[in-house]
């Protein structure tokens, strides 16, 4: 028997870098998570579900309100101990506190300090991909997500996303947790995943000791 998959993988990006396409790609990848024969349910877990409010398109860990904060964290810090107790198991994360700090910065100009956070983080073997874009390339990008999306009037404003890139991009430099920059101007989603299964082998981000 080899050694067993246990990757964890922070997936970061404004808006229309393909983060969770890519993170449902990640978790069906032989390299990521072992050949498989049936499909079953690992976990794929995201920072923007909108959990705190009661309607759709609402609130949650990112985008709280200030009155929220208490709940926001605890929430974060519940997050931090399940894995923690579930310490060998593959774990992909879709959006997590680099984009609550970028919105908190923009919407209310608080800067939240994680820093506990990532040292919990750190010997559980997370890594964080900051997916981005070309200023360009969002144009296109949001022309195939008009095709899906059940509330395109997000998408109107792409300047918004292309200064948030350049604010997740400061923040993502300062993050403790090893990371890769990862271009998918491109939209081509299958060489995106092997580069970030290339380097999570290459980092030794596949196994936990």
């Amino acid at each position: 028997m080899g050694k067993k998959l246990v990757p964890k993988i922070i997936l970061e990006g404004t808006r229309l870098t393909f983060k969770t396409e890519i993170a449902f790609a990640l978790n069906e990848h032989p390299r990521i998570v072992g050949p498989r024969k049936y499909r079953y349910h690992s976990p794929l877990i995201s920072g923007e579900w909108c959990a705190l409010t009661n309607f759709p398109w609402g609130r949650g860990m990112i985008n709280f309100e200030p009155q929220e904060e208490p709940l926001a964290m605890e929430t974060y810090a519940t997050w931090a101990r399940l894995f923690e107790l579930q310490r060998y198991y593959s774990w992909i994360v879709d959006r997590f506190h680099i984009s609550t700090r970028a919105y908190q910065l923009q919407a209310y100009q608080r800067d939240y300090d994680f820093a506990w956070l990532e040292q919990r983080l750190l010997p559980l073997g997370f890594r964080l991909v900051f997916l981005n874009r070309t200023p360009e390339s969002f144009a296109s990008a949001r022309e195939e997500r008009l095709k899906v999306s059940g509330n395109p009037r997000q998408y109107d404003n792409l300047e918004r996303f292309v200064d948030e890139q350049a604010l997740m991009k400061r923040l993502v430099s300062e993050s403790a947790l090893p990371n890769l920059e990862l271009d998918i101007s491109d939209n081509d989603i299958p060489r995106a995943v092997d580069q970030i299964a290339d380097w999570m082998e290459a980092t030794g981000g596949l196994y936990l000791e």
